[in-house]
């Protein structure tokens, strides 16, 4: 084999292992909150918010709430960084981060609010009489 052919497929082999390594590495799957309590490195849960008694302190950037997943455990969460606009609208949170102490201290937060096309439509649907 031509000596150029060898190389370019043992660069090509190196370049796919240090692809899919690094795919791999920047994963982090959803569990549920025992799972969560107990995993090392970054996870992520999700759930609805338990109550609407959660702390907001905008000058701080500080969150903190409680998560309730389908099964009706609920955990503390607490997030610092650029609090979503739309939180107070959430219908399911996503949390990324890991458990530490009492708390599920998150990294990233990802929120589902309802969609204004889905409320208008349901609007649409009840003013709508046959």
């Amino acid at each position: 084999m031509n000596l150029k052919v060898i190389v370019a497929v043992v660069l090509l082999a190196v370049a796919a292992t240090v692809g899919v390594s690094s795919f791999k590495r920047t994963m982090t799957p959803y569990i549920g909150f025992a799972e969560a309590r107990t995993a090392s490195g970054l996870v992520q849960v999700n759930g609805k918010l338990a109550d609407k008694d959660y702390i907001l302190k905008t000058d701080e950037q500080f969150l903190r709430f409680n998560l309730r997943d389908e099964k009706g455990d609920v955990m503390p969460v607490e997030y610092r960084g650029v609090i979503p606009g739309n939180f107070d609208q959430a219908v399911s949170v996503v949390a990324i981060g890991k458990f530490q102490g009492d708390h599920f201290e998150a990294e990233q937060l990802l929120v589902k609010c309802p969609s204004k096309y889905q409320a208008e439509a349901e609007r649409a649907a009840g003013g709508v009489r046959s």
